[in-house]
């Protein structure tokens, strides 16, 4: 079978244009020729319409569809990739044509999109893009994920977001899936998004996916962090979100940053103003070679360096294994007696 492009892929998808909606768009509900839905991300609401029937193409055409609050407008493509928060055209229209039962085709780097170009996979602009994508945090599944891991303080944490149906795709040539995901974004010095970070999700907030790796970052993260809070003078750095969280519910108060990985903490940009820096190490062999590279860097550029460690493997753990009050116990020795004020009577 010849390569469908883009505009055959929407004509074809506007032939099935309720049952398009009612797979992606399932929040909403037919209304007459219309489908009803609050935007093309599937909120619930009324603003989108979708045109159910019609002309194959030109004005009310089936599959067109306008945002009557925001002005958006598309056709299904743009649905299934909103929807399922896909970056690159390439993902959107291999699952059009696994909607369609379509067979798969080689790949043709002439397929394009007119509506908006898309962003080199794993990029920066596709780290932003799937930013834009996504929800707030409080109220989504990804808030009841970091609840069953003992986390219930999330003030501060503008950089947490939350996409419903992100996608995920095996190494390889492996299945592709939409699962929820927490979504984090990769900040510079100056908060500038250069990269975002994936946490796909049980859908019902009970655990991680059943996915591997269940963990993605994407963009420029070197040097760069999650970042937790606005930092003075007083920084806490680790690698996992989890872990950093973790700690913040004891130290709510305390800016934090998770660096993802450690190879990525051992390296991470120092704020201008910075004159103490915790290190929360994991307590693996590469936390340690994390923690002694930041030590002596930290101490080249005139820091103070403390390190925070854990008793199990890592905050998370002794935060789930042994409650907040025995994990506020342990920080309350590690850090200094001004920071215990300064910062330990500020959480919750």
């Amino acid at each position: 079978m010849a390569r469908l492009n883009a505009s055959e892929l929407a004509h074809r998808l506007a032939r099935q244009a309720e049952a398009v909606c009612r797979h992606y768009l399932s929040n909403g509900r037919k209304q007459g020729k219309y489908w009803q839905v609050g935007d093309v991300r599937n909120t619930p609401g009324r603003s989108m319409f979708v045109r159910l029937t019609g002309p194959e193409s030109g004005k009310g055409a089936a599959g067109k569809w306008t945002d009557a609050s925001t002005g958006e407008h598309g056709d299904l493509l743009d649905v299934i990739g909103e929807a399922l928060g896909l970056i690159d055209f390439a993902d959107i229209a291999e699952e059009a044509r696994r909607f369609l039962s379509l067979p798969h085709p080689e790949p043709d780097p002439q397929c394009r999109r007119s509506r908006t170009q898309p962003a080199p996979s794993g990029s920066s602009e596709a780290a932003r893009r799937l930013w834009r994508m996504s929800r707030p945090l409080i109220g989504s599944v990804a808030e009841a994920y970091l609840r069953q891991r003992g986390i219930a303080d999330l003030r501060g944490t503008a950089n947490l977001r939350f996409h419903p149906t992100c996608y995920w795709r095996a190494e390889g040539d492996g299945p592709t899936e939409s699962w929820p995901a927490m979504i984090a974004a990769v900040t510079d010095l100056d908060g500038r998004i250069t990269g975002a970070h994936r946490t796909w999700i049980q859908r019902d907030g009970s655990g991680k996916a059943p996915v591997y790796p269940p963990r993605k970052a994407m963009g420029d993260l070197l040097g760069n962090a999650v970042r937790l809070g606005e930092v003075q003078d007083v920084l806490a750095a680790g690698e996992g979100i989890e872990t950093i969280l973790s700690l913040r519910q004891g130290l709510g108060a305390m800016p934090m940053v998770s660096a993802l990985s450690a190879g990525h903490l051992a390296a991470i940009l120092f704020p201008p103003h910075l004159r103490r820096l915790y290190i929360v190490r994991d307590n693996d062999p590469a936390g340690d070679g994390a923690r002694d590279s930041l030590v002596d860097r930290a101490i080249e550029a005139g820091i103070e360096a403390i390190t925070l460690s854990p008793m199990l493997g890592d905050f998370n753990e002794d935060l789930v294994s042994f409650g907040l009050e025995a994990l506020r116990a342990q920080i309350r020795v590690q850090i200094t007696p001004e920071d215990v004020s300064r910062f330990m009577s500020c959480a919750p």
